[in-house]
């Protein structure tokens, strides 16, 4: 269990603001996450890494001379916003383009590839590769849908030595790559873990058993088992990953680095005990062992637990592996002193010092007029209404993610709501029309969630913002118009369709069925309330669907029988704000 915080929602914050006030030497704050302190040569391609926060030393304890050059920090356990990858990016950036690495985790891939999208936009070359070295979590022949544990240290390493010896950007990214081929892990727990403020785990394992094959984000394990010996863990470990050698390899002789991973409070003693029958099966095998690591590299807040990881080295690897590196939390060999940034030139946001990220937060507000700002205060009861649903169903919503998924849904979308409401009505008072009200709503919610969810409703709700002006009364087709074009988005942007156990399977039906009823004439409020009764009825069925997409995809089977979470979140949403249309002092609202 976690037992120290202030207020669970600003933990992420104030964790990152200590962290670079104990750094200082290594690290610099800017919006988004960290940055190197230290000088790096003009030109050089800048290595940014990331994630959701609680996997500590991942991803800001890597950020120093020799490994990244910027991390960026999203909430707990929640991907890094658009925004937040776009800013460390930009911060960190030398000229020589930007290769991003993270764990192959489904909001990640959305917002990292999205900052991508608008770097490259700007004319600055980028390129990624998620790592996937974790295999339990799909089949060797579509290891392209693997997630990324405590392998992306690897991978990680060797991008940031390509870049440190001067490879450019192609360059570096066909030697992280390869290091990603040529890196295979998988993980057990004995308990969950606990985030700030939870009263439950987000997974439990019973007494005297061990999950298998579980993930960094408190998903829980693939299988289970009794609690071995050490000696018996050690060997379950070794033979799970020597049945799954890269291809090229031959075990006799080959180098390999295993890396004996905590997941946040095992006692390194006991991974001695550990490691101690590792080396021996290692060697057994033939194999000839180099720099083993037996530490916290990648946890899982205070979970207990460890992965194993075997990097499979070739004369090329090897000799980048052993390049010094200089982080604060993971040193090797000696770094050459480095400058520290000019102070004159950093970012005005000081250490420890949060700052916020969306880029909107302080342009100015053009006024809508009156018709559009009336039509903003409905914007905003309604963003209301969406929060005090969120936080009645919190609770609930994490409950029903834990089951196949990282229990995070109903804090994410608590999160997001409220920042939400906030930047509306921060617009409100400044006079902003329906769209500009919306539109900050929309980068707020997507920039203080964070994940997958924080990424979608900030399209949707962008989507729909931009069908309502910021000039008249928006009619009913133009709200219409805006979720259809919401739900499209979101389909082309996170790839999901009907059917994969998904936001989509509530969505869809919702647009379908407002256009249909707002195309035969009826009113707002009646077309509404009809949609939400279709997201509803969809969202339910979702229990008997078996997951094709995100994280719950790796349970399967122990999903079915549970609702997926993000759709069971729209379907509250859409009929809570249905009733606020239907209620008397919205009527005029409701019939425009």
């Amino acid at each position: 269990m976690t037992r120290l915080w202030n207020d669970p929602a600003d933990f992420a914050d104030e964790m990152i603001d200590g962290f670079v006030a104990a750094n200082g030497r290594h690290v610099r704050r800017v919006p988004g996450g960290v940055v190197r302190a230290t000088m790096s040569p003009a030109g050089q391609v800048a290595v940014v890494i990331g994630g959701g926060s609680g996997h500590y030393p991942a991803f800001g304890g890597l950020v120093g001379p020799g490994l990244a050059h910027g991390a960026a920090m999203g909430n707990l356990f929640a991907s890094p916003s658009t925004q937040q990858v776009y800013s460390v990016a930009k911060a960190a950036e030398l000229g020589g383009g930007v290769f991003f690495s993270y764990g192959n985790y489904a909001g990640d891939v959305l917002n990292f590839d999205a900052a991508q999208e608008r770097l490259r936009a700007e004319g600055i070359a980028c390129e990624t590769v998620t790592v996937t070295d974790d295999i339990f979590s799909a089949t060797a022949d579509e290891a392209h849908k693997r997630r990324g544990i405590a392998g992306d240290l690897t991978v990680f390493r060797i991008a940031a030595a390509a870049a440190e010896s001067g490879a450019d950007l192609a360059e570096v990214t066909r030697l992280a790559r390869r290091a990603n081929e040529r890196t295979r892990s998988i993980g057990v727990a004995f308990t969950g873990c606990t985030l700030p403020g939870a009263e439950q785990p987000l997974f439990t394992v019973p007494e005297g058993r061990m999950a298998i094959g579980l993930g960094i984000h408190g998903e829980p394990g693939v299988d289970e088992t009794d609690i071995p010996t050490a000696d018996g863990l050690a060997e379950l470990l070794v033979e799970k990953l020597l049945a799954e050698v890269p291809d090229g390899v031959q075990l006799a002789g080959a180098r390999v680095v295993p890396i004996l991973n905590g997941l946040g409070s095992l006692k390194y003693e006991e991974m001695f005990v550990v490691y101690r029958r590792i080396a021996q099966l290692l060697a057994d095998a033939g194999l000839e062992l180099v720099d083993p690591h037996v530490g916290e590299y990648c946890t899982s807040f205070d979970m207990a637990g460890t992965s194993l990881t075997l990097f499979w080295l070739d004369d090329e690897l090897e000799a980048l592996w052993q390049s010094p590196v200089d982080t604060p939390a993971y040193r090797r060999g000696a770094v050459a002193a480095h400058q520290r940034t000019d102070t004159s030139a950093r970012s005005p946001i000081s250490a420890g010092a949060a700052a916020p990220t969306t880029a909107t937060a302080t342009e100015a507000i053009e006024p809508g007029d009156e018709a559009s700002r009336s039509a903003a205060r409905t914007v905003l009861a309604a963003l209301r209404t969406v929060v005090e649903t969120v936080d009645a169903h919190v609770e609930e919503l994490g409950r029903i993610d834990a089951i196949a998924g990282d229990g995070d849904h109903g804090i994410g979308m608590q999160r997001g709501s409220h920042a939400a409401l906030a930047a509306a009505t921060a617009a409100v008072d400044a006079g902003a029309g329906a769209r500009t009200t919306l539109a900050r709503a929309a980068d707020a919610w997507a920039d203080r969630a964070g994940g997958t969810s924080g990424a979608l409703w900030g399209v949707i709700l962008g989507a729909v913002a931009a069908k309502l002006g910021d000039q008249g009364r928006p009619e009913a087709a133009a709200v219409a118009a805006g979720v259809a074009a919401g739900s499209r988005a979101v389909t082309d942007y996170g790839k999901a369709e009907v059917g994969d156990k998904t936001l989509v399977d509530a969505l869809v039906p919702f647009s379908a069925t407002l256009t249909q009823a707002v195309d035969g004439g009826a009113r707002l409020a009646d077309a509404w309330r009809t949609a939400a009764h279709a997201a509803t009825r969809a969202a339910q069925a979702t229990a008997d669907l078996l997951p094709r997409m995100g994280r719950a995809r790796t349970h399967g089977q122990s999903s079915v029988g549970t609702p997926d979470p993000g759709a069971i979140s729209l379907a509250l949403i859409v009929t809570a704000v249905g009733e606020l249309l239907a209620a008397p002092n919205q009527k005029e609202s409701a019939n425009g």
